[in-house]
């Protein structure tokens, strides 16, 4: 029962400590006093899973579901893309906002927090067989008015998705939990450096 028991807490403890948060250029202490941000979502040149491109996944998986089902494919492929502005951006925007104690605008605010995406892995879950999801990405404060000034840049590293619970057999549902992980961190790390 020990052996049992000191294996889950390992578990926990390494889906709970993979992401890495770390501030790699600038100083966020420029949002000292911001009550707003604006923030924008990049997915360029993204890879996913061992694919270093994601068209190159998308293509794959499309063809495997259409293979299955006729149709099944499309929809996947659809639901792929629309998750980001239903699914994953807003769930990233609702916890940095309640970590940060700053709100997310889409109208012009002073600076802007452009969060890119550099790599996803979906993970998987069949029921007696899982792995976690996670992204990996790039956090970057810009002057609103002028994106090229570089204010500060964070990078994330292995923010994981996954359900508690067990319950996340759709991908789109692990990897909206590694957005809010990454929002929540980084919410909290720039609460920290811009007190």
């Amino acid at each position: 029962m020990k052996n049992v028991v000191f294996i889950l807490l390992f578990g926990f403890s390494v889906v709970a400590y993979g992401q890495k948060i770390k501030v790699v250029e600038g100083d966020l202490g420029v949002l000292k006093g911001q009550t707003a941000i604006k923030t924008e979502f990049t997915y360029d040149n993204m890879s996913v899973g061992k694919f270093p491109k994601e068209e190159d996944y998308v293509a794959k998986k499309k063809m495997e579901y259409n293979e299955k089902e006729a149709g099944t494919g499309d929809k996947w492929e659809a639901a792929w893309v629309a998750d980001r502005k239903e699914r994953f951006e807003p769930q990233f925007r609702e916890l940095f906002s309640k970590h940060a104690g700053i709100s997310t605008v889409s109208e012009d605010a002073e600076y802007t927090l452009i969060f890119h995406t550099i790599k996803t892995e979906p993970g998987w879950n069949i029921g007696i067989s899982r792995a976690a999801a996670y992204i990996d990405a790039e956090a970057t404060v810009v002057e609103t008015k002028n994106p090229d000034k570089v204010l500060a840049k964070v990078t994330i590293t292995k923010a994981p998705g996954r359900d508690v619970f067990g319950y996340d057999f759709d991908s789109g549902t692990r990897l909206q939990e590694a957005y809010a992980k990454s929002g929540k961190e980084l919410g909290s790390l720039i609460k920290g450096k811009a007190k």
